[in-house]
């Protein structure tokens, strides 16, 4: 069938993107899906700081491709050999397929799938290929299997997870990466339980769903640090009990004194090796640092070594939240439902699709927390 989606041909263009056009609608070819495949019909796709670390040429990728990976829909087609979905089902898509075999699946931890972070990488489906074309014909790779910034999209059913239909599309849309990631590094990864000191560095849509994870989980103190001072109004509507201006050069010894001596859990989101180092420094003996930031390949952290040792500090990667998305989808809507995690005050812009790249011109210049395609 033919499309209509945002295609990204070459990365680094210079801002203001609404001048230079990196992803340009274009109508492309689109095959049906192939065995243990779903079409779906796109309802609604986020704009993400991953998206952005693709156009702006810090997370390189096969080009060309059609982004866009937190996104919700609607089952028009299911391909051969497919269970547990049929036409008409609404999706939450989950941006690491998980292939329920490999070594990471069957221990548990769905975001390492082997087979799953093979296909991201190169850019195809986790069946293998793509089932893209351009008008003159030519392959077009798919974002972290979904590909969620067009009208419809074919997608692995290891890539969906089924909600209910009564979900607004523009909120279901975030708990595929926002809220999955964010929560899901506070209570898959970290671990939070009642009176914990925690501490959340940058206020985006990862690291916002990270604080209303660790409200939910009853964090006291919980510390949001951010250079943006605007959103601190927003953050302690959720929950936040202090705000930290993390470019003040007493930023972490003014951390320290609210949490005496360090908090338990720093939760980094922001993808910088210089924050990451940061967050660190925040921690007190025995505490935890979690990231879930993705730097540039080639940036390195550098910390006290010894720290780790004799204070028994401990760094933890967090990819996708550590969630298993059939378990932690379901759940975190739930919490949704019960008024726990409410991700709809994240939500600040509505876009169609040809304002795609005035929407990312928003999220550089930190304008927005979570904005959202319509289709």
């Amino acid at each position: 069938m033919k499309v209509k989606a945002a295609v990204l041909r070459q990365p680094g263009r210079p801002a203001p993107y609404a001048r230079s056009q990196p992803l340009a609608i274009e109508t492309v070819e689109l095959a049906p899906p192939g065995p243990g495949e779903l079409c779906v019909r796109v309802l609604a796709a986020g704009l993400c700081h991953s998206d952005l670390s693709v156009i702006d040429g810090s997370r390189p990728r096969p080009m060309p491709m059609v982004l866009g990976h937190e996104a919700t829909g609607e089952i028009v087609e299911v391909g051969a050999d497919v269970q547990g979905f049929r036409v008409g089902d609404r999706v939450v898509f989950c941006f690491i397929p998980n292939c329920g075999r490999c070594g990471p699946c069957a221990s548990g931890r769905a975001a390492l799938c082997e087979p799953g972070a093979a296909a991201n990488a190169a850019g195809t489906l986790l069946g293998g290929g793509t089932r893209w074309l351009d008008a003159n014909g030519m392959p077009l790779r798919h974002l972290l299997g979904v590909s969620g910034f067009a009208e419809y999209t074919v997608v692995s059913a290891r890539s969906a997870v089924r909600i209910d239909h009564d979900l607004a599309p523009e909120i279901a849309a975030l708990f595929g990466c926002a809220v999955m990631t964010g929560v899901g590094a506070v209570v898959n990864t970290a671990k939070v339980s009642a009176g914990e000191s925690v501490a959340i560095f940058g206020l985006g849509g990862v690291g916002l769903a990270a604080l209303l994870g660790a409200r939910a989980a009853g964090a006291n103190p919980l510390i949001a640090l951010d250079v943006a001072t605007h959103k601190f109004s927003l953050a302690r509507e959720l929950g936040a009990t202090h705000c930290i201006d993390a470019a003040d050069a007493d930023a972490i010894d003014r951390l320290r004194e609210i949490s005496h001596g360090g908090v338990q859990f720093a939760i980094e989101s922001v993808g910088s090796e210089r924050v990451l180092a940061q967050a660190y420094a925040a921690t007190r003996r025995g505490g935890t640092t979690v990231t879930v930031g993705l730097p540039a390949p080639d940036r390195m952290l550098s910390i006290p070594a010894l720290s780790l040792v004799n204070e028994e500090r401990t760094i933890k990667g967090s990819y996708m939240g550590s969630s298993v998305p059939s378990r932690d989808v379901p759940r975190f809507i739930a919490l949704y439902r019960a008024g726990l995690l409410p991700v709809d005050r994240m939500l600040t812009h509505r876009l169609q699709l040809d304002e795609i790249n005035t929407g990312f011109d928003r999220l550089a210049r930190a304008e927005a927390i979570r904005q959202v395609v319509l289709l």
